[in-house]
């Protein structure tokens, strides 16, 4: 059975995806906000690979790169950020993708992360909570919108803040 059919709403989520994320501390104070563009492609049947790039306003860019590879039906993360990703089978809608994982360079932290797509496929919305020592210390909202899926034409592009679209209402 292909990867597409084992994974369907993971499989979904293929392409380029522009969004905007916005950080909270407990309680409920935004402490940064930021664009994204992130190129999320499968290059085998047992692989997954995501690119994050971020722009902020003032100019600063981050890149964050997760290759990864998938056992029993989950996407693993091993590098700079430890963990897994996983359809939710109780979703009848088949919408939802949960993630838990651990920044390996931070002692006591780790983040559960929920991801709804559209029906349509076009739009993500993603909320991250972070715990630290067993307490929730923020939580990040995105909000995200399909590009394409074609990744290639975009994976070795260089873009700014002003090149990420706007998310549409």
């Amino acid at each position: 059975m292909e990867l597409k059919d084992r994974m369907p709403v993971l499989y979904r989520h293929l392409g380029v995806w522009d969004g905007y994320y916005r950080y909270f501390d407990k309680d409920g104070v935004k402490i940064d906000e930021h664009k994204s563009r992130l190129l999320c492609r499968f290059p085998t049947e047992h692989t997954y690979h995501q690119t994050n790039f971020y722009f902020w306003q003032d100019g600063k860019k981050e890149t964050r790169d997760f290759p990864t590879r998938i056992e029993n039906n989950k996407i693993i993360f091993y590098t700079e950020v430890s963990g897994w990703a996983a359809e939710v089978p109780l979703d009848e809608f088949n919408r939802t993708v949960m993630l838990y994982w651990v920044r390996t360079n931070e002692d006591n932290l780790h983040l559960y992360e929920m991801i709804q797509i559209s029906d349509c496929g076009k739009y993500r919305s993603r909320v991250w909570q972070w715990f630290k020592d067993g307490r929730l210390i923020q939580r990040t909202l995105i909000d995200e919108q399909f590009v394409t899926t074609d990744w290639q034409s975009y994976e070795n592009l260089q873009p700014e803040y002003a090149d990420i679209a706007q998310l549409s209402a």
